[in-house]
């Protein structure tokens, strides 16, 4: 009889198939693939469980948003109703303010009269290009600051006769007895090496400078002026383009509704 011993050279039987796993000395294949199932069908659910889990944290978590929308929703909503009721107690008490000052007298025996017309009064009003705005009960003639003064400065331009001329012969014909307050506005750029540390200081002294042209040249009478340096706390476009920053440097002739006598 032939026996056979040694290893066989048939490669089929080298080992086991791909879908067997060896198993350990005294464990059947089949136990140990069934093992090997149990254990990836045990992996397979504890990262269901784990999903779930995090699903419904997840949706707690959206919940607990969707609350605090609500809640930021309603307060919106009450601080909406409590700015409308303030802005309504405002206006009630700037008119009951105006009706008093009406009939109050400036120091000196100039008395404040309200006029409320100013709009029919400057209808037809051509001031070369001027912008001309109409805000609440008061008027703005808008001057470019740089036909007016070299650029930084309180220095007059030589065309800046041409511009401020007009502005006061109208105020005469027109608002003979109207409170003219003039407004210096900057774009807030850095000022270097100039008469002027701040743009406060420089929208100052353009203001002073157009009441002195108003004044002095337009005939103005000096108690009917005052001036304010706004700087640039008051832009009307974007300071971070050139022609927005040139915009924003101006001077402003503001009309109000009171007169002085």
């Amino acid at each position: 009889m032939l026996v056979l011993a040694g290893c066989t050279n048939n490669p089929y039987m080298a080992g086991p198939t791909t879908w067997q796993t060896a198993a350990p000395p005294g464990v059947a294949p089949q136990d140990a693939q069934l093992a090997e199932l149990q254990r990836r069908v045990q992996h397979l659910d504890d990262n269901n469980r784990q999903l779930h889990t995090q699903v419904a944290q997840a949706e707690q978590q959206v919940q607990v948003y969707r609350d605090e929308l609500s809640l930021v929703r309603q307060q919106l909503a009450e601080t909406a109703g409590q700015l409308e009721q303030t802005r309504m107690a405002a206006s009630n008490a700037e008119q009951q303010f105006r009706g008093l000052k009406a009939s109050t007298q400036f120091r000196g025996g100039a008395t404040i009269k309200a006029n409320t017309n100013l709009q029919a009064m400057a209808q037809g009003l051509e001031l070369g290009g001027l912008a001309v705005i109409p805000d609440g009960d008061k008027l703005r003639i808008v001057l470019p600051a740089d036909q007016i003064f070299q650029l930084n400065t309180a220095n007059p331009q030589a065309q800046s006769v041409s511009i401020v001329d007009p502005v006061a012969a109208a105020i005469r014909a027109r608002f003979p007895r109207q409170r003219i307050g003039v407004e210096g506005h900057t774009d807030g750029s850095p000022l270097y090496g100039g008469q002027f540390r701040t743009p406060q200081q420089l929208s100052a002294a353009q203001a002073v400078a157009v009441l002195e042209m108003l004044s002095v040249r337009g005939g103005l009478p000096q108690q009917q002026l005052f001036t304010s340096a706004m700087g640039a706390a008051s832009p009307r476009y974007d300071n971070s383009t050139a022609a927005g920053r040139a915009a924003n440097r101006r001077l402003e002739i503001v009309i109000y509704p009171d007169s002085f006598q």
